[in-house]
């Protein structure tokens, strides 16, 4: 399983979007598409959302292709989840940008007018620049402040072939133990 993260409109779901369109070797999820209030729970660092995400990745994964879920999240809102069991290695990709990018990207190209939801996209860029060699397991970073989305989407499928590639003799636990 891969999961690409990143703060809010820093072109984690165009990046996506470009490996969905053009992927038949792994299956790309957006992960807003599930995303209702209800799993808007911070004290328990949204675990409902994860297990929901967890448990579908993993009866997709049993189609024999490799899972990328594409939102926001840190490996340990998904290492402590049940569904966890299923995969042999979850592999984190994580894009940043420079903060003066992100603000012009929330402001100006999405329109994003809520300054907490801006300056709390600017910490959490700035959180995972300095903390992705911190976590467990560690994140791959991306940066991608001069890159295009399809380069982006280049960078994000060269790791996903070279981590499959090495774990393609490695058997994902079935689901339906």
């Amino acid at each position: 399983m891969f999961i690409i993260s990143g703060a809010s409109c820093v072109g984690k779901s165009t990046a996506c979007e470009v490996l969905f369109k053009k992927e038949k070797d792994y299956i790309v999820m957006e992960s807003d598409l599930l995303w209702d209030e209800r799993y808007n729970i911070p004290e328990n660092n949204y675990r409902e959302y994860r297990e929901l995400w967890m448990n579908m990745c993993a009866n997709i994964s049993q189609i024999g292709m490799p899972v990328v879920l594409c939102g926001c999240g840190v490996p340990d809102q998904f290492e402590v989840c049940d569904a966890r069991k299923y995969f042999s290695e979850i592999v984190y990709i994580t894009i940043v940008t420079a903060e003066e990018e992100l603000i012009h990207h929330m402001k100006y190209d999405r329109k994003v007018t809520d300054e907490n939801w801006i300056e709390s996209s600017v910490q959490f860029n700035e959180w995972l620049k300095n903390n992705a060699d911190k976590t467990n397991p560690k994140m791959i970073l991306i940066d991608n402040t001069k890159l295009k989305p399809e380069e982006t989407a280049a960078k994000i499928d060269e790791i996903i072939r070279f981590y499959n590639a090495k774990t393609l003799s490695t058997p994902c636990k079935s689901i339906v133990e």
